[in-house]
């Protein structure tokens, strides 16, 4: 059907430009915070783009739910305030009709959003959390940057370097503090770098310098000066874990471990995608709008409405989080009440029209002869 064929191309165009526009506002927030976070010494540098992905692939189902839901109210407001919808009404069509070529634009969105909901965003995440954990427990001096102090990821040693050599291969003036079982030891050295043996441990190897041993039972210091002084800053044996909490967890590892932390994961990944159903069907009988009249308020009901249903997704999560609620109970209230939402709204519009129909094909006869009039006077003009 044209109609159909020219809504689903009216639908896509309009969904590229909205996603567009929110995927920018959404990466321009993430690469602020995570540049801060490196300049901060919280992450390598070298991870900034890494991990800007994996926000990203976590912030995308959202992304998804409102590119559908603003895309299909900006489409069928539009076709209000243009009158189209009178000319519809007027040759007999129901608003019911709108609902096919809806769930044909959305089908790639709730699929898409599945799959990020279930595999994606739970890969992302576990991803993330074993950059900043390897980062965390890189305890060498190549996390220092030159004058700022630095302390380690065991909290038992802080490291200061003056500076770098040319090639960045070697730091200068090094300092390092280390406080282990009660005893403190302060080491500078001319210049360090970092090397590995054959079992894989890492050592700052320092050159030229000095060690100091607090001795407190004796009050008194201990001084030795070396040539080549080793200080181990990680071992091989140091695994990276990742993130073992519910949101890094594959969705079948949740299956199997249905504790409350779990099941309320579960219960928000499976809420995603009936999220993006729900909403897209919501916003056809929601765009009404009288075309006399802006749609501003239209949109900011339809925004409230959205920032209801994800609260209200959230309060459900945390019930069965905390236990007092079962998941089997709680995964679909929520989304139930939303559908007879839609259908009553349905109806209502359903009723409206059927009474106006005789104002509606009035309407559309008088559209018609002022078209006619015009071509006649263009006509007459023209001659």
């Amino acid at each position: 059907m044209i109609f159909q064929r020219a809504l689903r191309r009216e639908l896509i165009s309009t969904a590229g430009a909205v996603f567009t526009t929110l995927f920018t506002i959404i990466i321009t927030v993430m690469l602020i915070k995570i540049l801060g976070q490196a300049a901060g010494g919280q992450i390598a540098s070298q991870d900034v783009v890494a991990l800007i992905g994996f926000q990203s692939l976590n912030y995308m189902p959202i992304l998804l739910i409102l590119t559908g839901y603003i895309s299909v109210l900006l489409v069928v407001t539009r076709s209000y305030q243009d009158s189209e919808m009178v000319v519809w009404f007027a040759s007999g069509q129901s608003l019911v009709r709108w609902i096919q070529p809806v769930l044909w634009f959305g089908l790639p969105i709730i699929v898409l959003t599945t799959f990020l909901s279930f595999v994606a965003t739970p890969w992302a995440n576990s991803e993330s959390a074993q950059y900043r954990e390897r980062f965390e427990k890189r305890e060498d001096i190549s996390r220092v940057s030159p004058g700022k102090f630095q302390e380690s990821a065991s909290a038992n040693r802080i490291y200061f370097v003056e500076g770098l050599t040319g090639d960045a291969s070697k730091v200068k003036n090094v300092f390092v503090n280390t406080q282990q079982d009660g005893k403190n030891s302060i080491v500078v050295a001319k210049e360090g770098n970092v090397e590995l043996d054959k079992n894989g441990d890492k050592f700052l190897i320092l050159s030229k310098g000095r060690r100091y041993d607090v001795l407190s039972s004796q009050n008194e210091f201990r001084v030795m000066e070396f040539e080549r002084y080793g200080v181990l800053v990680a071992s091989n044996s140091q695994a990276v874990n990742g993130d073992k909490s519910a949101r890094a967890l594959p969705t079948g590892d949740l299956l199997k471990d249905r504790n409350g932390f779990n099941m309320g994961e579960l219960l928000w990944r499976l809420s995603l995608p009936l999220m993006a159903l729900c909403l897209m069907l919501l916003a056809i009988p929601l765009s009404f709008v009288n075309p006399r009249v802006g749609r501003s308020a239209s949109l900011l009901i339809a925004l409230l409405l959205f920032i209801t249903y994800s609260n209200v997704t959230n309060i459900f999560q945390a019930a069965v989080v905390q236990g007092r609620m079962s998941f089997g109970v709680g995964w679909w209230p929520m989304h139930l009440v939303v559908l007879a939402i839609i259908a009553l709204l349905f109806l209502w519009r359903l009723n409206v029209n059927s009474r106006c129909h005789p104002l509606v094909m009035w309407s559309a006869v008088k559209h018609a002869r002022l078209l006619k009039n015009k071509k006649t006077i263009k006509k007459t003009a023209a001659t």
